[in-house]
């Protein structure tokens, strides 16, 4: 769609006609000429992705530029999805097809111009596919320098020859541990574990870790043409028998007689008798270790992923090196010795040779000129890293275990040393899991970035992130179909005039302290000896009926207690066990493995809970075929009343018909998905709307039934809040949407995939099931970081049904960041004082206006409560 000049003259988005902020604004510096000035601008017409509705913009570069707005208005999908997906479509025309395939591509925006764009650098709070072999040392690149470091450096045994540096790598055949591959643990399966009850037989199942239903009778006959007794006891069988069947590696390919004794198997091979068919044999280790490797079903990787057993490698104790390379030294320690510390030690431990000047006449003077260039340089970025408050990882601490936060804040990091310049950062909400004390470090290296010459595009909802910024860029003014538009594009002042920002509520009104009333516990819960990581032997005290937020900086032990010792000892208090999601692969058996356990024990007030209630960020489904109305439980409720239409019952037509997951309803082509996949060779792989169902994942027959005059898949098209007004009648539906439309996810629509929601959404889809459920009291709901990914309206919203949960005679106990949350609960607890094994102690703990009194709290200070002393 072309844009007129009509279009550009009406729209008051681009610089040039930014009448509003220009009469709020006097400002006539140097800096605020730069940033009005077009020709120093990014500019944008018509874009189209997404829920953005023909927008028009102009956005300075050089400069800080924040994207806000409430979640879902349409922030991500300018920032990104417009902005960097360009960029990166121009620089991929200029790299060879070959080299395409490597790259992780996103869609060509739906824009019709952009110009003046500089190439584009996203930092995103994306995973990527999870991997035990990525760490911090690798995305940061400091372990390729310490390769080099005990390569040419290291003390050496003597004898030995020198190793060269990818012999201190576990990723590469030289430096891999043989008998781990350089993970630092094995997988292991013991007798026990395959076989949990010796008394019975094969025939009664003994090997628990075999196929259930009729593969594992298939390998019971195998063993009884192989000539095994399948009907003594497992214990009486001979241990060289026993082995055998758990452990061999051979896989011999026998003839099967499935009802026939083992005399008569023998018989009738002698006769050579026609076998119902042949099978093969495949001992229950191999059965369990090729089954997790190689299963995509995570029921079945949850059922084998119980008879492995994890250890740490006998060979290398989890250093995951060969031996040659764990024997050379610097600074007295191994590499992987090394690894193990937090940077914060690291950094000590190579200062000395960092600062060591090499004279003429020194021995080995080259050896420590190299130390002296390599350590300089791994400081250089161990300082970069710690300046964003990251202090307190270690360099082997594995990407799987680090929150989305910190993955960027890693990546900030590598950027800032590169020393790029003319370049656009477009990252997404970088103080997310960033407590106010870290936020102004964040902010500084942010302030590098541009002053080495580079834009810098935030999307955010961090009020202090969103006033440290040159320009604004509001977008609203609600949520999905009532946003996509820009509502202002200027500096932070003219923002105050815009009466339809909700951003401006919140940005000119925060220095305000809150008035709060805190109400009073009606019970304590009492933890004694707790010990989880970083906290050692901890007393604490949580105040029930109440809400309870526990802070601190990043890194201080807040999870560590709350979501991790708490809900445990709950768990176990109760009687129940905390829920483990199937294992996707070794990387998430390794992350289950190395949590290390839990210590202490609740000592009073468990008679006060009845049940837990946890609430967090991970998906809510793996699949597209799991979205909001399936997850919320409404989704049998609309099945049924299609399945109640006149016309339904009259094709006898029952519930399952009206499931996309079900073959006789769904559309024959794309198995109701509602789309498929074109592999393109050299571009990214094409998900194109099925053009038998057109997207719309049911079969003719089925779409043929309508209720209120729409059919199944225009249903499921339908938003939150528009479905609440369709079902009006509904008392079920109602429930679950209410609670939906409650904690401000009314723009998302009913068939949303799984796929496609952030973790914030994630977690308030799983606040909003529960929500819906009728409340008897005595519940303790724990969440951790709610807000992530909310607008401070959003925020308001939440606090404002967990406040409901507490006025029903529950308990709220939360983890977060947000000030905004703290300063609103009836109590605080700061945990601290620093990070690592800095934290772990309780610093302050009271009231709002208490915790606001301390002079060692790093929270304390931020607080919007007034102290009372």
């Amino acid at each position: 769609m072309a844009t007129t000049n009509n279009d550009l003259v009406n729209n008051s988005n681009p610089i040039a006609n930014q009448s509003q902020a220009k009469d709020t604004l006097h400002n006539t510096s140097p800096r605020d000429t730069y940033l009005r000035d077009t020709n120093n601008s990014i500019q944008v017409r018509g874009a189209r992705v997404h829920n953005l509705k023909n927008v028009d913009i102009d956005l300075p570069r050089d400069a800080l530029v924040v994207f806000t707005g409430i979640s879902g208005s349409g922030k991500s999908s300018l920032a990104f999805g417009t902005l960097f997906a360009e960029s990166q479509r121009r620089y991929l025309d200029t790299v060879s097809p070959y080299a395409r395939r490597l790259i992780d591509q996103v869609d060509e925006p739906d824009v019709d111009s952009i110009t003046g764009l500089p190439p584009a650098v996203a930092l995103q709070q994306q995973r990527g596919t999870p991997s035990v072999r990525s760490s911090v040392g690798s995305i940061t690149t400091i372990s390729n320098g310490l390769r080099m470091l005990y390569s040419r450096a290291g003390d050496y045994p003597a004898g030995q020859d020198m190793l060269y540096a990818d012999a201190f790598s576990p990723n590469t055949p030289d430096g891999a541990c043989p008998v781990c591959s350089g993970i630092g643990r094995v997988f292991e399966v013991t007798e026990k574990l395959l076989v949990p009850d010796d008394t019975r037989t094969i025939r009664e199942r003994a090997i628990a870790a075999w196929p259930p239903a009729w593969q594992g009778k298939n390998l019971s006959r195998i063993l009884v043409t192989l000539g095994y007794d399948i009907d003594t006891p497992w214990r009486s069988l001979p241990k060289k028998t026993r082995d055998w069947i758990l452990f061999t590696d051979e896989t011999p390919t026998v003839p099967v007689y499935p009802e026939y004794s083992g005399e008569q198997v023998r018989e009738a091979i002698v006769k050579e008798e026609e076998p119902n068919y042949m099978g093969t044999f495949a001992s229950a280790k191999h059965f369990v270790l090729h089954s997790f490797a190689t299963t995509q079903s995570p029921r079945t990787k949850k059922r084998v992923s119980q008879f492995m057993q994890i250890s740490v490698c006998p060979e290398c104790h989890g250093k995951k090196l060969k031996q040659a390379s764990l024997s050379v030294k610097f600074a007295g320690l191994d590499i992987g010795e090394l690894s193990q510390l937090t940077l914060t030690e690291v950094a000590l431990k190579l200062q000395a040779a960092a600062n060591n000047k090499p004279t003429d006449n020194m021995k080995d003077r080259e050896k420590a000129i190299v130390a002296q260039r390599i350590a300089r340089d791994v400081l250089s970025r161990v300082e970069a890293l710690t300046m964003l408050g990251l202090g307190y990882l270690s360099l082997e601490r594995t990407t799987p275990t680090l929150s989305p936060g910190e993955l960027q804040r890693l990546r900030l990091a590598t950027q800032i040393r590169s020393q790029l310049f003319g370049v656009v950062y477009v990252l997404d909400e970088p103080s997310a899991g960033l407590h106010p004390a870290d936020t102004q470090a964040l902010l500084s290296a942010l302030d590098e970035l541009i002053v080495a010459g580079n834009s810098v595009f935030v999307v955010e909802h961090d009020v202090s992130v969103i006033r440290h910024a040159d320009w604004i860029v509001d977008v609203g003014p609600d949520a999905g179909t009532h946003g996509g538009e820009v509502i202002y594009s200027g500096p932070i002042d003219g923002l105050r005039e815009v009466a339809r920002s909700h951003t401006g509520r919140y940005l000119f009104t925060t220095d305000a302290k809150i008035k709060h009333t805190p109400r009073a516990p009606t019970a304590w819960l009492k933890l004694a000896g707790v010990e989880r990581n970083n906290l050692q032997n901890l007393d604490v005290e949580f105040p029930l009926g109440v809400m309870t937020t526990v802070t601190g900086v990043s890194g201080s032990g807040k999870s560590s207690l709350v979501s991790q010792a708490l809900v445990e000892l709950i768990y176990e208090s109760l009687g129940q066990q905390s829920i483990i999601a199937a294992p996707a692969g070794e990387a998430d058996l390794l992350e289950q493995e190395l949590e290390t356990p839990t210590g202490g024990q609740i000592v009073a007030g468990m008679s006060h809970v009845k049940r837990l209630v946890t609430v967090d960020q991970k998906a809510i489904g793996r699949s597209p075929r799991s979205n909001l109305a399936t997850y919320t439980g409404m989704f049998d409720h609309v099945r049924k009343l299609f399945a109640l239409t006149p016309e339904a019952k009259a094709r006898r037509y029952d519930m399952g018909r009206f499931s996309f997951n079900t073959v006789k309803g769904r559309c024959p082509n794309c198995e109701g998905l509602g789309f498929v996949m074109v592999e393109l060779l050299f571009l990214p792989s094409v998900y194109s709307p099925c053009q038998v169902c057109h997207g719309q994942r049911y079969n003719d027959k089925t779409l043929e039934i309508t209720y209120r005059d729409k059919n199944i898949a225009e249903v499921l098209a339908l938003t939150v809040e528009s479905a609440y007004e369709f079902f009006a009648d509904e008392p079920a539906i109602l429930r679950a949407l209410n609670a939906l439309l409650q904690v401000g996810l009314g723009y998302l629509k009913l068939g949303q995939p799984a796929t496609e929601l952030s973790g914030g959404e994630a977690q308030r889809i799983k606040l909003a099931t529960e929500l819906q459920r009728t409340q008897r009291g005595n519940t303790l709901y724990v969440l951790d970081e709610p807000t992530t990914g909310l607008h401070p309206a959003d925020v308001s919203m939440l606090m404002s049904q967990l406040n409901g949960l507490v006025d029903a005679g529950n308990t709220v106990i939360m983890v977060e960041h947000d000030m905004q949350v703290a300063s609103n609960s009836d109590w605080v607890i700061d945990i601290g004082p620093g990070a690592g094994d800095k934290g772990g102690l309780i610093v302050a703990q009271g009231a709002p206006e208490e915790v606001a009194c301390s002079e060692i709290s790093q929270t304390a200070p931020f607080l919007l409560a007034e102290c009372n002393s």
